[in-house]
């Protein structure tokens, strides 16, 4: 059974809100407009989540607002006018410098007590994706994964050589060291909960290694029941700019008392993000960030589905769908007893509306999120041109009381436009608008 909570009731914006506005429909195939009828204006919408896991409401204060900060961070990119891919992995910066979180600064130490981590970022405008993996030593991993992007769009290498897109470990740091991205004393990546947290496994491990196989098994049990999902705070951003480019990030330490070495889905392709502008085939652009047990997602490949899934109707039901067929009940997880994992997803499409005198171009943005685990923090905003004020609203989803973590889900979101008016001889005005749509019963 089904765990579901309707869309969550957003914020109407402040923001230059057209209080009568005609119902905008999608424009399929039309993100690359002629330069002439481009608005020269900047801004977008991201949304950010602070990893699907446990969030104590002891610490809900310090989710949330590292979630507002990186939605900031976002925002300061977008309006200084950077494409989509650029102002995700600022984002995630913010994220990976946060002590709260599981990626960079703070991370799950492994078994021998260190600290590697992974991520990925994608562009959907080029379609380029760049990675890292077991990476030690780096402060911010996705700066390492956005520059891979980035040398990776620029061609072949000397000899014709194929540049890389995915590097792991000691060459992943090496590679980061030689392009400019400075090393980072492993020692400060630790904070005092990462090591306290180490150290209370190791305890557990070893007090379990000493127990008869019966009671090992009672333990691991027990422990599971103590721990929940409270690990799997992985990290991640999704992001669409007004030229209508997509992007999405995901940063992570990986699991706790992980094997020297193990790679999540974060770094993963198809697995930890993904991103697709609109083409002949999409008519909608899409952007998925994930978070929760790494080889849950991997085996399912869910941000890759979750993205496919959005091309139909209803980006409500196709989510609910997808969590539900291609992640709980997946045949390449039968044999799991919980299936945990969360998901941000983002839509968009561009969308016209002609008035007397003047020509009305926006996109119209679809947010969602979805989670099996215990909760899941999210925050999102919007970002508008230098005359406009920013919204954002920030959130801890979690599972409905009596459902299982696991074995339920919980799916949120809502609906932002972002609309450019372009007049003739006249300045261009951003106009924002959030709505809580109503849903129909999905069963």
């Amino acid at each position: 059974m089904i765990g579901l909570s309707s869309y969550v009731g957003v914020m109407e914006s402040e923001i230059n809100f057209a209080e009568e506005q005609q119902p905008l429909s999608p424009q399929a195939n039309s993100w690359t407009n002629k330069q002439d009828q481009k608005p020269k204006v900047f801004g977008g919408f991201v949304l950010v989540h602070a990893g699907a896991g446990y969030h104590s409401e002891s610490k809900a204060k310090e989710y949330k607002h590292v979630c507002k900060r990186a939605c900031q961070r976002a925002v300061e990119q977008l309006k200084a006018g950077v494409l989509a891919v650029e102002a995700v992995a600022a984002a995630l910066v913010e994220l990976e410098d946060s002590p709260f979180t599981n990626a960079g600064m703070g991370s799950n130490l492994n078994l021998s007590g260190e600290i590697e981590c992974d991520a990925s970022i994608m562009d959907g405008k080029s379609l380029h994706y760049g990675a890292v993996g077991a990476i030690s030593g780096i402060k911010n991993p996705v700066l390492v994964a956005n520059r891979l992007l980035s040398e990776a769009q620029k061609g072949k290498l000397s000899a014709g050589r194929i540049p890389p897109c995915f590097l792991v470990g000691r060459g992943a740091h090496d590679w980061a060291l030689s392009h400019g991205i400075p090393s980072w004393p492993s020692e400060k990546m630790a904070t005092k909960f990462s090591l306290s947290a180490y150290r209370r496994n190791k305890r557990k491990m070893e007090l379990a290694e000493k127990m008869e196989p019966g009671q090992t098994k009672r333990r691991r049990q027990s422990s599971e029941n103590e721990n929940g999902s409270g690990c799997l705070d992985t990290v991640g951003a999704v992001v669409v700019d007004l030229e209508g480019n997509v992007a999405a990030a995901v940063s992570s330490g990986g699991l706790a008392m992980k094997h020297s070495g193990r790679v999540g889905q974060a770094a993963h392709y198809g697995c930890g993000c993904w991103a697709e502008n609109g083409c002949n085939l999409n008519t909608y652009s899409t952007a998925v960030s994930t978070s929760g047990c790494g080889e849950h997602l991997i085996r399912t490949m869910l941000a890759r589905e979750c993205s496919s899934a959005m091309q139909t109707e209803d980006a409500h039901r196709a989510l609910l769908e997808t969590m539900q067929n291609k992640f709980i009940s997946s045949p390449f997880l039968a044999s799991e007893d919980r299936v945990l994992g969360g998901v941000i997803v983002l839509r968009c499409c561009r969308c016209v509306e002609t008035q007397p005198s003047q020509n009305i171009q926006g996109i119209l943005v679809e947010f969602l999120w979805s989670h099996t685990t215990e909760s899941m923090c999210v925050g999102y905003m919007s970002a508008q041109d230098s005359k406009a004020r920013v919204s954002f609203q920030t959130h801890i989803s979690r599972l409905p009381p009596g459902t299982v973590p696991g074995q339920s889900l919980a799916i949120e979101g809502g609906v932002c436009r972002l609309m450019s008016v372009a007049e003739r001889s006249a300045e261009t005005t951003i106009h924002a608008s959030y709505c809580n749509p109503s849903l129909k019963p999905c069963f």
